[in-house]
């Protein structure tokens, strides 16, 4: 089978799904490999690293696409390269099945496969393939250096000749994947580390971490069945506004990373907590691109609000994005080769198989 990828507008993304390492996996599977030219060469990826184990690299993707079984991305194409796919092909990425609905529509009538990697199922056999948690494991890494390189005070508490600096206090909005190593992160540079997440299933985990975590008074548990979380009702956001008010005077930073799938991201810093923040006060909200967790954020601009910066990226992976391709090429190979038949050499789409169906878009 033919399996293919093309190079993506390097302007928005800079991510790629196929590395050298994962070229040679899918050769070995049995897969041809053909990749547009200069696929990877804004990471230091040259096109002989990919010519030397075997993969077809081309100048036209209208060929590479219309000659493939299937296309592997990070993102969705634009209309021009949809317009290359033909019917019974497979397209597979982070589609953003959600915000790309009607694009999706579209493409299913030419009777193109799209499997959108968003939608994986968290259950245990997924978890190879999970390109949320790998990909939100280094943006919550990343957006506290972010945080931290703004902020003009020491992270950690140092006791001079000259007298004590007091360590920085870090406040993490949402204590998911992105969340917990936003934790760790600051927790092992010296911060003290608070949290809050709607979550109770959260506190033991910010714990295990070092962190503090808020809890708000007759808190309920608000996890879908699928580990994600859900709308809180007025009355918990109400008790949550009046926790998260009084905490934000002690605070230095804040991390945002509270999310709903397929929803706008809930404002949890609202315009009357600002009044709270101290001017120096730092705030890096990874949910800018879904609208914000604050009432002031805006995507790829550094807001100052009486003094106090707001900072949120349209894709803050593109500041690692050798390490983040390097997590989601594995992800993708991963579910390629639960959904390839390497004895019958064809896909098998196996709609019983929880992973396929919760996928594949509908």
């Amino acid at each position: 089978m033919n399996l293919a990828s093309i190079k993506e507008n390097t302007d928005l993304e800079k991510r790629i799904a196929v590395t050298p390492e994962i070229a040679k996996k899918y050769l070995n599977l049995g897969f041809n490999l053909s990749l547009t030219k200069n696929y990877g060469s804004h990471l230091g990826i040259n096109d002989d690293d990919f010519k030397s184990i075997g993969v077809t690299i081309s100048d036209s993707e209208k060929d590479i696409i219309g000659n493939s079984d299937i296309v592997v991305q990070i993102r969705l194409p634009d209309e021009e390269k949809l317009s290359f796919f033909n019917e019974n092909q497979t397209l597979i990425g982070s589609l953003n099945a959600f915000s790309n609905k009607e694009k999706l529509e579209n493409i299913k009538k030419k009777k193109i496969n799209c499997f959108s990697l968003e939608l994986l199922p968290r259950i245990t056999r997924a978890q190879s393939m999970d390109i949320l948690s790998s990909q939100a494991n280094l943006a919550g890494y990343k957006a506290v250096l972010e945080a931290f390189k703004i902020y003009q005070r020491a992270i950690p508490m140092m006791m001079t000749a000259a007298g004590t600096i007091p360590a920085a206090k870090v406040l993490v909005v949402g204590a998911g994947v992105a969340g917990l190593q936003a934790i760790a992160t600051a927790k092992r540079m010296g911060a003290v580390v608070f949290a809050t997440d709607v979550r109770m299933a959260s506190k033991e985990q910010v714990e295990s971490l070092g962190g503090k975590f808020l809890t708000v008074e007759g808190s309920e548990n608000l996890e879908t069945e699928g580990g994600y979380a859900k709308e809180a009702s007025e009355d918990f956001k109400k008790k949550q506004e009046e926790l998260l008010a009084e905490t934000l005077k002690k605070i230095d930073i804040i991390i945002c990373t509270a999310l709903i799938p397929g929803r706008v991201a809930p404002i949890i810093i609202k315009e009357d907590m600002f009044k709270n923040l101290q001017s120096g006060s730092v705030i890096y909200d990874l949910a800018a691109v879904q609208g914000g967790n604050t009432a002031f954020t805006k995507v790829d601009e550094i807001v100052n609000k009486n003094g106090v910066i707001i900072l949120g990226e349209a894709n803050i992976l593109n500041n690692l994005p050798i390490s983040a391709s390097n997590l989601y090429a594995k992800n993708v190979f991963n579910f390629v080769s639960n959904l390839y038949d390497q004895e019958k050499k064809k896909l098998n789409i196996n709609l019983d198989d929880e992973i396929i169906e919760k996928t594949l878009v509908k």
